[in-house]
């Protein structure tokens, strides 16, 4: 395999020295080179964009969002799918990262498993993906063949397809609808992609998701309104959420939380609106779970 061309194994020439410096000359050569993964994200942001509008689109029909990746980018995509259910209460199904090598491969590098077109194809068979699905195909470098053969799946099935990497004329962004291709550059340390690459995968993964919830309904202002209240922290943060979007006391935020289950959303609203919790489900409903456009068309 050449790898001569990829911009993500070339010898970065302002590290050259980095095994000579010291400790704090070390990091800040990192630090450098990190600065340019936020760069790289920006001059991607119409792609970005566009790929949240099709996923959103698609996840307000009942589609699902699958990433799909191996090694560290693979982990990213499951990093970014398990939050997704703590932080905006979406059902687990509706975000889901796949890693080549499955679940050891996680804790694990599974050698060879990343070589395989059939294995993704296999991997995204067993979800039942369908043309209402999106599949993000994740590589740094762009060739790795289980994200290839996990996209040309899900493009003959119907599904939108997007490729995330960080080189230039990436053979995944061919096989892609929508290809996101953040140039980061050669690494500090040659070829170790998790470094600014994955900073850059991660940025991007963040806004997929995060600008889709947000399309959703999910975020109300800047608060993470439909935040799932499982553990003391986030039920305190939930009350925070009530309390600034509904500017009332901790002790009026506790007590209407209490009638809603730790539910945000209608909590706000019965304060808002001085209304039950009846009501307050009923015009998220008509609402599509938006708190604004409830707000603007509730009866007062």
């Amino acid at each position: 395999m050449d790898l001569s061309n990829l911009l993500t194994e070339r010898r970065n020439p302002y590290t050259l020295d980095i095994d000579k410096v010291s400790s704090l000359e070390m990091c800040m050569l990192i630090n450098e080179e990190d600065k340019k993964a936020a760069v790289a994200a920006r001059n991607v942001l119409p792609q970005i964009a566009r790929a949240v509008d099709e996923i959103a689109a698609r996840l307000a029909r009942g589609g699902r969002l699958f990433y799909i990746g191996a090694g560290t980018s693979g982990r990213l995509g499951i990093l970014d799918a398990v939050e997704c259910p703590p932080t905006y209460s979406t059902d687990p199904e509706m975000v889901q990262g796949i890693i080549a090598g499955g679940y050891p491969a996680i804790f694990k590098a599974q050698e060879g498993a990343e070589d395989s077109q059939a294995l993704a194809q296999e991997d995204l068979k067993a979800k039942k993906l369908t043309a209402q699905d999106c599949v993000v195909g994740i590589a740094a470098s762009g060739r790795t063949p289980y994200v290839i053969g996990g996209l040309e799946y899900a493009d003959k099935i119907g599904a939108l397809t997007v490729a995330v990497s960080c080189t230039k004329n990436a053979l995944i962004s061919a096989k892609a609808h929508i290809a996101i291709e953040a140039l980061t550059g050669p690494e500090a340390i040659t070829g170790s992609t998790r470094m600014k690459a994955g900073t850059a995968q991660k940025m991007i993964l963040n806004m997929l998701s995060t600008c889709t919830m947000i399309k959703l309904g999910k975020v109300y202002s800047n608060l993470m309104v439909d935040v799932k209240a499982t553990n003391q922290k986030l039920e305190e943060r939930a009350r925070r959420i009530v309390m600034e979007a509904a500017d009332c006391t901790y002790e009026q935020a506790r007590d209407v939380l209490a009638k809603t289950g730790g539910r945000a959303k209608p909590a706000i609203l019965m304060v808002l609106l001085e209304c039950d919790l009846q009501k307050a489900e009923a015009l998220l409903a008509e609402n599509n779970g938006f708190i604004a456009k409830a707000l603007a068309n509730a009866d007062r």
